[in-house]
């Protein structure tokens, strides 16, 4: 997520703490680079504009603390910004309001609205809300299926009906809630390769039938500017009540996310990061400015962490390992439990201290995961308790069975039996006072 912007804008940040007097002329210099970032990222150039005149404004306007470095504070200042462009409070989901509660979901074709609605099913489950998910996308032949698809796999109902039109469907899918006790109707509306009015009155109308409580704009990250642009023609129709960044995975400038907000006066509700139905983040401007200036955001790490981890399991992998009697069982639960966190680059970019630099030429695939998977599969239950055991003759069957090489198990015994050592020195108290600081 913003790899490029994160990449540049330490370089810069890296050349501002390293200032130790604050001159119009350093600042200037300094600021003009940012710009550049900034633009380079497809940032609005209004906002990136009024963004180095802000931070320009409070670096020469304020004193130096006596507690920190000149350099630093101007870091501050280009941090607090960042939370100052992209919204400074959190904004989460609206529910309030009668019953069924009705979220609304529009945009372009294509911007993933209908892989949204199964991720925002997924988050309200996990609430405890009941979730009917309404094919109102007639226009795309195989958007029902597709949403159908979604939402077997998350386990809700759907809602469509042949031969009526998108806004009979929103209306009538209310009346099938009520009947059925369901709390929250989600509304996957049709996209258009452009704005027209077709779209846009038709939106109208099941606004006006269905009466929203949140009406959410769902905008490809990856098209920068573009995607700007575009919510402000449909804010100019349709007054949406947030947004989403979807594909925020792939190679995002991360000009849609500082632009967005405040060129629409919307905010940011949520992240779409991944593939799995589970990998939708709530938006949190302060985590966000965090990443981008490569500080981590070790907030969401934990709440990730805490999501996915079962506790019971790690209270007995905490005996297990002061006994000494971590197996390759215990190592197949651990990695199911990452797996369910996210990839693998993205949950190491979050540790503090991690900077995009020290990850160049480095490969997180998380195949390999895949691969591990694969290789203790093969095993048998001697074999994962007692890996001392597993002789040639072994390895050989061992890396048949896994469709991997002898190379491949040799490398993962070396690093189990590494992880066991150390883990063996930690209970010793061989690690006594060391710090990663």
């Amino acid at each position: 997520m913003f790899q490029e912007l994160t990449d540049k804008l330490e370089v810069v940040v890296k050349k501002i703490r390293g200032q130790g007097k604050v001159t119009d002329a350093n600042i200037s210099s300094s600021l003009r680079e940012v710009r550049r970032v900034l633009l380079e990222a497809d940032v609005n150039y209004k906002v990136a504009k009024k963004f180095i005149a802000s931070v320009k404004e409070k670096a020469l306007g304020r004193e130096v603390l006596k507690s920190i470095t000149p350099g630093q504070q101007i870091v501050k200042i280009i941090f607090d910004e960042l939370v100052e462009i992209m919204g400074r409070v959190d904004s989460p989901l609206d529910l309030s309001g009668g019953v069924p509660h009705v979220i609304m979901l529009t945009g372009l074709q294509g911007s993933g609205k209908t892989t949204l609605a199964g991720k925002i099913a997924t988050y309200l489950k996990e609430k405890s809300r009941t979730i009917l998910l309404v094919a109102a996308d007639i226009q795309r032949p195989a958007a029902i299926r597709q949403l159908q698809v979604v939402a077997e796999t998350v386990g809700v109902p759907v809602h469509t009906e042949a031969g009526k039109n998108p806004v009979q469907i929103c209306e009538s899918s209310l009346k099938y809630a009520k009947k059925n006790g369901i709390d929250t109707v989600i509304l996957d509306t049709a996209g258009r390769l452009h704005v027209d009015e077709e779209l846009m009155s038709e939106l109208l109308d099941i606004k006006k039938k269905t009466n929203p409580g949140e009406i959410l704009f769902v905008a490809d990250g990856m098209t920068g500017q573009d995607a700007v642009n575009t919510a402000k023609d449909f804010l100019n129709w349709i007054d949406f009540t947030g947004i989403v960044l979807t594909k925020m995975d792939g190679d995002a400038r991360g000009g849609a996310a500082l632009s967005i907000r405040m060129v629409t006066g919307k905010p940011i509700k949520f992240l779409s990061v991944g593939e799995k139905l589970n990998s939708l983040e709530k938006f949190h401007p302060d985590r966000m400015a965090s990443r981008i200036l490569g500080m981590g955001d070790v907030v969401t790490l934990v709440e990730k962490a805490q999501k996915n981890v079962d506790q019971e399991k790690a209270l007995k992998l905490e005996k297990k390992l002061r006994r000494q009697a971590f197996t390759f069982e215990d190592f197949y639960d651990q990695l199911q439990q990452i797996k369910n966190m996210g990839p693998l680059d993205q949950l190491i970019k979050m540790i503090p201290g991690v900077k995009s630099s020290m990850l160049k030429g480095m490969t997180f695939d998380d195949r390999s995961f895949v691969r591990v998977e694969a290789i203790i599969n093969s095993m048998t239950h001697d074999e994962k308790r007692r890996p001392g055991i597993i002789n040639g003759s072994r390895r050989k069957r061992i890396a048949r069975g896994s469709g991997t090489s002898v190379q491949d198990v040799n490398q993962l015994l070396k690093q189990f039996q590494m992880m066991q050592k150390m883990m063996k020195n930690m209970n010793r108290g061989k690690f006594k006072g060391f710090s990663f600081n």
